[in-house]
């Protein structure tokens, strides 16, 4: 008896690479929204002696926003206080410790009240945050 040949085995690598693709332009995309999570709304305070932000940054590095009015944002999502502390705790407890607490940046309106900038501070305080930084203009005299 004679054997039946062996069909000669195709792998089809169309679909394969068009989801490569897809997760290529998808993670490209949410890179830019990364970046775009900060509020444009926000009038930065100047200040003549600021050190410049150094292009490295801690990825656990969370950055804090107050408006004009006094309104607190965390990446475009406005928080109460008691958010805010519970917000702050939980980053804290999960991605800090003692040996390695998590930085905080606050990125306050100029025009926002003092009290508004405190309350924020005094919240990273409690949750046990690190390095407390303010980002400001860098004006040049």
């Amino acid at each position: 008896m004679r054997r039946p040949e062996a069909a000669a085995a195709n792998v089809n690598l169309t679909p394969m690479i068009d989801v490569v693709f897809q997760m290529i332009i998808f993670f490209v995309c949410t890179v830019q929204l990364d970046r775009e999570a900060l509020s444009e709304f926000i009038e930065l305070a100047k200040a003549p002696n600021a050190p410049e932000l150094s292009a490295e940054k801690d990825p656990r590095t969370i950055t804090i926003e107050v408006d004009r009015e006094g309104k607190v944002f965390i990446a475009r999502t406005r928080l109460g206080p008691e958010r805010l502390a519970r917000v702050l705790r939980k980053a804290s407890l999960e991605h800090g410790g003692e040996h390695a607490p998590v930085p905080a940046r606050i990125r306050a309106d100029g025009r926002a009240e003092h009290a508004a900038v405190q309350a924020v501070m005094d919240a990273c305080a409690a949750a046990g945050m690190g390095e407390l930084s303010f980002i400001a203009l860098h004006e040049e005299r």
